[in-house]
């Protein structure tokens, strides 16, 4: 008896070793599924210093005269990098300071690296919105004092619709988030690609194609001036609220042709 004893009682601590060994195992699963989501949310990795070696100064005087400026027909921005000031760098952050002239146009365009936080100093109002990957467009008319967010490497855009230019800052969520310009970068794709895709035939992208190279080409992320055939400063902007706010959720397929219609 004493021997069946001291076989159970074995039997009964292999049993329970087995059980704690797949506990651990299942906590060690759990903190790897943990760090794979949280890695897959992160738009830059953390830093590993509290800032980067031999940087000295941690604020950037006067954006708008000192930042990386570029000007286009529909207006003026300046940016950070972490060239001109690298206390941004592993800091996973970046800013741009946008003056948008009546009827200009951040043309459409997407951040790979990072999401986009705008707030609308003044000025304005701007038509704004994404497009997400079911093809469903978001868009809303922003007044000064609005913020609105453009998720992470979705394409938008922002257009002044008001009288007066409209001063917006954008915050981004790393230190180099990239912008890939939507109607440039697409006719570097071969024309039989683009022609399918937009249902048209090669001499007609001829003609898009050499109007894209006279105003976008090395100067892929200037501000451009719709023309005033289809965008007249202030006039639109009723127009386009009461078509945002009257489209159903049934009707966001079409919302795009009435706003076309509208302008």
């Amino acid at each position: 008896m004493a021997a069946a004893a001291a076989a159970a009682a074995h039997g009964r601590s292999h049993n329970l070793t087995l059980v704690m060994a797949l506990m651990i195992c299942v906590q060690v699963l759990l903190v790897i599924m943990c760090c794979s989501s949280m890695c897959l949310v992160k738009a830059d990795p953390d830093p590993l210093t509290d800032f980067a070696p031999g940087v000295t100064t941690f604020t950037f005087k006067d954006l708008n005269q000192n930042g990386i400026i570029n000007v286009g027909p529909g207006g003026r921005r300046a940016a950070l990098n972490i060239t001109i000031f690298p206390a941004l760098i592993s800091q996973g952050i970046t800013v741009v300071r946008f003056e948008l002239l009546p009827c200009g146009t951040n043309p459409p365009h997407t951040h790979p690296r990072a999401s986009e936080l705008l707030f609308l100093v003044s000025g304005g109002p701007l038509l704004a919105g994404f497009v997400d990957t079911s093809g469903v467009a978001h868009l809303d008319i922003i007044h000064a004092g609005d913020v609105t967010i453009f998720p992470r490497a979705l394409l938008h855009f922002e257009t002044n619709l008001g009288t007066e230019t409209a001063v917006f800052v954008s915050g981004l969520n790393s230190q180099n988030p990239g912008t890939l310009n939507a109607g440039f970068s697409e006719f570097q794709i071969p024309d039989i690609a683009i022609a399918s895709a937009l249902y048209t035939n090669i001499p007609t992208l001829d003609k898009i194609r050499a109007n894209i190279s006279e105003h976008e080409a090395g100067n892929l992320e200037a501000l451009q001036k719709s023309p005033l055939a289809h965008c007249v400063p202030g006039q639109n902007i009723s127009d386009f609220d009461d078509v945002l706010r009257t489209m159903g959720i049934g009707n966001r397929k079409h919302l795009l042709q009435s706003l076309l219609k509208s302008a």
